[in-house]
């Protein structure tokens, strides 16, 4: 097992087997030193955990939060399904994040730092920052709630 996974075993998490796709796309694809992942939707167990939009009266952003986290480990998932080894990950280079957002909310990257945070803590600082974009939208494949992208450079 990689430290990687080691470490995400320490913080309580599993790394699953990459999700299938669910269209016409394959989940990652490495081009050079980089590894560029599809949207990661927030599944566990074959199912979508978080559905619905972020931002409402009954969907608090703690969800959004939670959302995010999965979908990157569901990302990290494909990554490891074309390297192998999470620990030739030198750079997370950019994370792009979705939120299906509810009318007037604006708390977008809030939620993103759910990937972020998780991401730092995981890899550590150096090679866990990133750059970022968190984008509201009206709706996501399959009902989620966030959809979350990875750019990573490895070696």
């Amino acid at each position: 097992m990689s430290k990687i996974e080691e470490k995400l075993n320490e913080m309580g998490y599993t790394l699953p087997e990459a999700v299938k796709p669910v269209a016409s796309y394959v989940p990652a694809l490495q081009v050079g030193e980089l590894v560029f992942t599809s949207g990661n939707l927030p599944i566990k167990d074959g199912k979508v955990e978080y559905t619905g939009e972020i931002g409402g009266i009954y969907s608090p952003l703690e969800k959004g939060v939670n959302a995010s986290r999965l979908c990157t480990i569901n990302g990290l998932s494909a990554i490891k399904s074309i390297i192998g080894d999470l620990d030739r990950i030198k750079q997370v280079v950019k994370v792009t994040g979705y939120v299906k957002s509810a009318q007037n909310f604006h708390d977008q990257p809030k939620v993103l730092n759910g990937a972020s945070d998780f991401l730092k803590e995981l890899f550590g600082d150096q090679v866990g920052s990133h750059v970022r974009a968190a984008i509201g939208v009206n709706e996501l494949p399959l009902n989620a709630s966030v959809e979350v992208e990875l750019i990573v450079q490895v070696e």
